[in-house]
């Protein structure tokens, strides 16, 4: 008996077998067992999904010998012969090799024919966008009137290109791509019943690839086996699709972060020995960007401990800002991969251009509005020949601490000169310094950013200090309501003040006061920007 493949002999035969697609399943099992059928449906969504399956499924639905119901025998002759493909009141009618007006009107002529053996005559019309604007025209009218004894089941990947007249005629179902843990847990099944031993990991890897295809799964599955001699294993489906592992994106994309321009090339010559998927690599780079940016913005939200430690280390050493950018980076550079002739040239491209257009330090902390906040605590507002100065808030001092120098008494004087980034600096923005009890440093971070304090960015901050002191020191934190006192808090209350200042300075301007009277006008307030700094 010749070897059939797993995408056809794991196709199921009824809605039970289905692997998804649970909305679409339960809406036609209920019409069926409340005999409310239709006459057209339209099953749309990408390759792969179920589409065609869920059609011939609702063919035996229809005509099963038991009689109209959602769970059909599948011993009877028409169920077998509906899954053997050669059903006579089954028409299948491919719209891509039948588009033409004349094909579609001799299919209709057909239709007022009673069917051979069924009680319904149906016409499965698969990748139904290909048909063109005439044979749209002569299916309509059958379409919204057809005989009693016929249905049609329309089955396409692009719903936008059909016109709406036949749109309207039909109920929509759009079918969704299946997660890739759904597709794992069933090709393990079928691994374990096909008694083909796997590793989790690699499993893994072909669910993803699927891209939420289920058919393409099983078909790489089918290539899996026959390049592992009958098992999987990662290291060879890595070498299959050309994907490269988690380490070695985190430590390429290390490189970028540290200026490494050479040990950038180098990672890139590793990766070339594995001939890998310059693209699928992009993309991967992409992937692991996102974590990041989640881990820095919301760490809570994310769960996958295996992987968050790896990522960590990136999350709190990253600017959230350069995250931002290498990803945008990434995703440009897939597009422009397609317009190279030798994807590794057009890859290290892409990645020259995170480095060139990667911020210097010292501008981009120059740039934060809350260094900037911090480093002009004062502000002027010419307006009327007067100027208005805010007051400072007033900061905790560091106590217990002989060995500060009288420039660094200040958290905030002191912060600036750590030059944190990413989490860390975020967690040392919205933290107040209580005191120093030789050298340990005792914080309070204010409750609504507590998630901000881990592991990593408590060590990030021990090693920042230890460096600025030349000396092992260590950090304590408490959680409390620390919002104003905070330096972040000293921001807002100094954007607060300036722009305050600068509502009274345009209201009890002369020449404004002038303009309201003159025109029975009013200020917008709403409309007003304090200026950033007292030169701008």
């Amino acid at each position: 008996m010749s070897y059939q493949v797993l995408a056809r002999k794991w196709r199921p035969r009824n809605f039970a077998e289905l692997v998804g697609q649970e909305h679409v399943t339960q809406a036609l099992s209920n019409a069926l067992n409340n005999d409310r059928v239709h006459q057209a449906y339209l099953f749309a969504g990408t390759r792969g999904v179920g589409k065609t399956t869920i059609a011939r499924i609702l063919v035996k639905c229809l005509n099963c010998e038991t009689g109209v119901t959602a769970t059909p025998c599948g011993v009877c002759q028409t169920c077998r012969e509906v899954d053997e493909g050669r059903y006579m009141d089954l028409i299948e009618v491919d719209a891509a090799s039948r588009a033409k007006v004349d094909e579609t009107r001799e299919l209709m002529e057909n239709v007022q024919y009673a069917p051979v053996r069924g009680r319904y005559k149906v016409y499965l019309i698969d990748e139904v966008h290909m048909f063109s604007g005439h044979s749209f025209n002569a299916l309509l009218k059958t379409l919204e009137e057809p005989p009693p004894h016929v249905k049609f089941l329309l089955a396409t990947t692009e719903p936008k290109k059909l016109p709406v007249t036949v749109l309207s005629r039909c109920l929509q179902f759009q079918l969704r791509r299946l997660p890739a843990n759904q597709m794992t847990a069933h090709l393990c099944h079928i691994l374990d019943t096909e008694n083909v031993s796997a590793e989790a990991a690699a499993v893994d890897l072909i669910a993803e690839a699927a891209d939420g295809s289920m058919r393409d799964a099983l078909s790489l599955m089918d290539q899996a086996i026959a390049y592992g001699g009958g098992a999987l294993e990662e290291i060879q489906i890595r070498a299959m699709l050309g994907i490269v592992g988690k380490k070695q994106i985190h430590a390429l994309i290390e490189r970028i972060v540290a200026a490494d321009g050479v040990g950038m090339l180098a990672a890139v010559e590793e990766l070339a020995a594995e001939v890998p998927d310059f693209s699928q690599v992009l993309s991967s780079m992409s992937a692991e960007l996102q974590r990041i940016a989640i881990l820095q913005q919301i760490p809570e939200a994310y769960p996958e401990e295996g992987q968050r430690e790896a990522l960590l280390a990136l999350a709190v050493g990253t600017a959230a800002e350069d995250v931002q950018l290498y990803y945008q980076i990434a995703l440009a550079g897939q597009r422009d991969l397609l317009l190279m002739g030798e994807p590794r040239r057009g890859f290290e491209m892409v990645l020259l251009r995170m480095l060139a257009f990667r911020p210097e330090e010292g501008v981009v902390m120059a740039s934060l509005p809350a260094k900037s906040a911090i480093s002009a605590p004062k502000l002027t507002t010419v307006a009327g020949g007067q100027e208005t100065v805010p007051p400072k808030p007033t900061q905790p001092a560091l106590k217990n601490s002989p060995e500060v120098s009288s420039g660094e008494s200040d958290w905030q004087e002191l912060l600036e000169k750590l030059e944190l980034r990413g989490i860390t600096r975020e967690l040392a923005l919205n933290s107040v310094l209580l005191r120093r009890e030789g050298m340990v440093f005792h914080f309070c971070v204010d409750r609504t950013h507590a998630q901000l304090l881990n592991d990593r960015s408590q060590q990030a901050l021990e090693v920042a200090l230890s460096a600025h002191f030349k000396q092992a020191m260590k950090v304590h934190f408490e959680s409390g309501n620390a919002a104003n006192a905070s330096p972040a808090g000293h921001s807002r209350q100094v954007a607060e003040s300036r722009q305050a200042s600068a509502e009274q300075a345009i209201r009890t301007d002369p020449k404004v006061q002038a303009l309201c009277e003159a025109f029975d006008a009013e200020v917008a307030e709403q409309s007003i920007r304090a200026p950033e700094s007292p030169e701008s």
